[in-house]
């Protein structure tokens, strides 16, 4: 065999000293070159992960305070109708009562103006009766001193 890597030209003890050579800087590039980038590839593949598990999570933190949203404003859309619904029924009763007051009070006004005109007419009537009953004196006092004078 070594004639026939001494025809071809092949020194053997030079390859492998390039074979040892090789395996050194083999070995030196695993070391020093490939496990640091392996490393950071790694870390930089979790941090990606990382990143889009955190998106997702924002995602669904998202979607829930829309949610919650949406159930605050429903449930303050509710409790505002309510209070207007009750500012209407009050306002509603408050009404009916300032009527009935206001018609209390105008029921008592007419009476009192109708007692007030009762009173008035029977004072004219009982006034009148006493005119009446002057002037019928006076008419028969005339009449009889005509017939005995």
């Amino acid at each position: 065999m070594q004639q026939l890597f001494a025809a071809f030209g092949v020194n053997v003890s030079l390859i492998i000293a390039q074979a040892v050579n090789f395996a050194i800087v083999l070995i030196a590039l695993w070391y020093f070159l490939y496990k640091p980038v392996l490393a950071m590839l790694t870390k930089r593949q979790e941090i990606v992960a990382k990143g889009v598990q955190d998106a997702t999570l924002a995602s669904e933190k998202l979607a829930h305070a829309d949610g919650e949203a949406q159930k605050r404003v429903s449930a303050a859309d509710t409790e505002a109708n309510a209070i207007v619904s009750a500012a209407r029924e009050s306002a509603a009763t408050e009404k009916a009562r300032l009527l009935k007051e206001a018609e209390a009070r105008a029921n008592a006004v007419t009476k009192d103006a109708e007692e007030r005109a009762t009173e008035a007419a029977a004072k004219a009537k009982r006034e009148s009766e006493k005119d009446i009953a002057r002037v019928a004196i006076l008419a028969a006092e005339k009449i009889l001193k005509e017939k005995y004078d």
